[in-house]
């Protein structure tokens, strides 16, 4: 439940949306995104988070970051680390968790209500301290892939658990055709 006069935040874990909105079958409008919840009250901050890699000379992330960036997010970003995993195949570790919780620690004085973009249950220590701020907690992921993209303690923690699938037709578009280096983004929702 929302209402009109609550002061919003939205922090969103790039990475475990994009996993999430996928395995649905659709891509996130952004644009749409942000101007559903401007509607749903007053909306002061919109955050992303994700990992970049520094060394490619094409990241297919980075469009997206910089529309982000230019269109009203708040964008948080750092250098995803490379490695070699046993099996010889290369990983990409970028985990964006610490710099979501400080953020939302920080801005939880300023606002009534903080949507959460992601179904990682890491976040439900935070979610429980800021409900115990006084702040109103809604989680958006999906119960409905296979498997649930969602934990079943953040389901419960949150004040408000909102279905990705259920805002399809508000802020989905239908997914654009698939660039092989695309599913970097991924590779970070596994991490």
């Amino acid at each position: 439940m929302f209402y009109k006069d609550e002061r919003l935040a939205l922090f969103i874990d790039g990475s475990n949306l994009y996993a999430a909105a996928k395995s649905l079958g659709f891509d996130i409008d952004y644009k749409l995104l942000r101007a559903e919840f401007m509607r749903r009250g007053k909306l002061l901050r919109a955050f992303y988070y994700t990992a970049l890699l520094e060394n490619d000379e094409y990241s297919p992330i980075r469009p997206l970051v910089d529309w982000l960036h230019y269109n009203g997010f708040t964008m948080v970003t750092k250098a995803a680390k490379e490695y070699t995993d046993s099996q010889g195949r290369r990983k990409v570790k970028g985990n964006m968790d610490i710099e979501l919780a400080v953020n939302a620690m920080e801005l939880a004085p300023h606002v009534d209500h903080i949507v959460l973009f992601s179904g990682d249950g890491d976040f439900r220590p935070l979610v429980e301290s800021l409900q115990r701020q006084g702040v109103r907690v809604s989680v958006v992921s999906t119960i409905r892939s296979q498997p649930p993209m969602i934990s079943d303690e953040l389901r419960r923690q949150a004040d408000n658990f909102i279905e990705l699938d259920g805002l399809r037709d508000v802020i989905g578009r239908p997914p654009r055709d698939p660039m092989p280096e695309r599913d970097r983004e991924e590779e970070f929702a596994a991490k």
